[in-house]
């Protein structure tokens, strides 16, 4: 995925993630109350995501329906490399680092952790 997603295009793609085909109003009753949006707000952000080719819809009478066509777990792993990218140099070990040393990881996050290590040494 070339293009990058905004925070509130994000919210659009989480809605749309979790229920598809949704048509602009679908869409727009299922974004958290606190954005307030207006329906009109929610079709510029549909717009913005087909002309970035990031979701597709197809005509269903007068109205569109709107899906994905980047998967969630797609988009989080790409993410989630550019950030390691570009504030780990690429490495995965100085991010854990950076949160164990901030104390951001809790007793069960780093009994998770080891269990993946567990399973991935298997």
């Amino acid at each position: 995925m070339a293009e990058r997603i905004s925070d509130a295009e994000h919210a659009v793609m989480e809605v749309l993630w979790d229920e598809a085909p949704l048509t602009a109003q679908d869409v727009s009753e299922r974004i958290p109350a606190g954005r307030d949006w207006s329906a009109n707000t929610v079709k510029t952000l549909l717009g913005r995501l087909l002309a970035k080719n990031i979701i597709a819809h197809e005509e269903d009478g007068r109205r569109y329906l709107y899906r994905p066509l980047v998967a969630r777990g797609d988009y989080v792993a790409g993410e989630s490399r550019k950030l390691m990218d570009r504030l780990f140099g690429g490495k995965l070990m100085p991010l854990v680092a950076h949160l164990a040393e901030r104390d951001e990881l809790s007793a069960s996050d780093i009994a998770e952790i080891e269990a993946l290590l567990k399973g991935l040494k298997a």
